[in-house]
């Protein structure tokens, strides 16, 4: 089931990119990616006595300009070294991307394991912040969810203890991931008391309106960035809740969060369609099928007008809504639309749901066949 996916409501990158304020790689005044390199300034300060010869003054005078250059000359010496340590760094982080990118896991490892070492060497903190996040959603990504946790963590203590506040977004975001790492390793209590912190804090932040003086460019965006990072925090709490079967809680959080996706992104942003769906698949659930098809085919109607990059999981989700409506043919005709472009958009994952749909469908039809011969008998 869709709802019971928690994995893939954290990791999507639908609702928006969000700023890590706390460990934020500037490019301003710090060289790329924010790696601070300072450069001392040596005085050199030459003592002269008025009553020494001519010739001493100026052989003291040639050992200062000489130490005065050797000093220098140390001095870009560090600059130099700091600048080549920052280069190696950034090279190794992107060749972790490009790894990622490529699903080469044990490499991107590597690199970042490198790279950290080399951002501990320099002190940065937010190279490590950064480093430790990219460590941490790899780990994620393969399921390795114990060292997963503890990367996130040593993330999180880096920026506190650098000055972030608690409830700063980019920490409100790792506190989620940890709720969900929580959730998936069944524990309630942990997982229950994440996304409380998280969805509690946004909405506190969101009450305090400032006076429309104080109203910024820069604070419009902030709020909306807030917005939709509650949007994700209730995204994941629907489906968190909708995996132990607390549907009703689960369609609430679906709503509330399908309500900010449509007025942050719009009715046709694909993850305001992907919700309508996933409160589709809820409401379905619950056995109030009509309702369920009306919002899963008002899902498919834009995904199609659009061009939904995931068009074939809402057909599916359709196709298995009709199928517990009994309309059985309208199901096996969307569900051999939605394995065609699943197929297409190499989703294996989709595929396989999809055969399992088609297995179900080939089960009803068979148990009514059945049914309809013993009532004949």
């Amino acid at each position: 089931m869709a709802a019971a996916c928690v994995r893939r409501a954290v990791l999507s990158q639908s609702w928006s990119r969000f700023r890590c304020s706390g460990g934020r790689w500037s490019s301003t005044g710090r060289g790329q990616y924010g790696i601070l390199v300072t450069s001392e300034c040596v005085e050199a300060k030459p003592s002269a006595f008025w009553c020494v010869c001519v010739c001493v003054c100026v052989c003291v005078c040639v050992c200062v300009c000489l130490a005065f250059s050797l000093f220098s000359r140390s001095d870009e010496d560090k600059k130099d070294e700091a600048q080549q340590k920052e280069d190696e760094l950034i090279l190794l982080l992107k060749k972790a991307k490009l790894s990622i990118y490529r699903d080469q896991f044990p490499a991107a490892s590597g690199f970042l394991h490198q790279a950290a070492v080399l951002a501990h060497q320099t002190k940065n903190n937010q190279a490590i912040i950064y480093t430790y996040l990219l460590m941490a959603n790899l780990a994620y990504v393969q399921g390795q969810l114990d060292n997963a946790e503890k990367l996130f963590k040593a993330a999180m203590s880096f920026m506190l203890s650098g000055g972030t506040p608690e409830e700063d977004n980019a920490v409100i975001e790792m506190s989620l991931k940890l709720a969900t790492i929580y959730a998936e390793q069944n524990k309630a209590e942990l997982a229950e008391h994440g996304f409380r912190f998280c969805t509690e804090s946004l909405e506190a932040k969101l009450e305090k309106e400032l006076p429309a003086e104080e109203q910024t460019e820069e604070t419009g965006a902030l709020r909306k960035e807030t917005r939709l990072l509650l949007g994700l925090c209730l995204d994941s709490r629907a489906r968190y809740r909708a995996s132990k079967r607390r549907l009703i809680q689960a369609e609430q959080d679906y709503q509330s969060a399908l309500d900010i996706c449509r007025q942050e992104q719009g009715d046709t942003h694909p993850q305001t369609l992907v919700l309508m769906s996933d409160l589709a698949t809820v409401v379905d659930l619950q056995g109030r099928h009509d309702d369920a098809l009306a919002l899963v085919q008002r899902a498919v109607d834009l995904s199609r007008s659009v061009g939904h990059p995931d068009q074939h999981v809402l057909l599916g989700n359709l196709a298995g809504i009709l199928l517990h409506a009994g309309r059985t043919d309208d199901s096996v005709r969307l569900y051999k639309e939605a394995l065609v472009l699943a197929r297409g958009a190499g989703d294996q994952e989709a595929v396989d749901r999809i055969w399992e749909g088609l297995e179900e469908v080939k089960k009803r039809r068979n148990q009514e066949t059945t049914e309809e011969e013993n009532a004949q008998k």
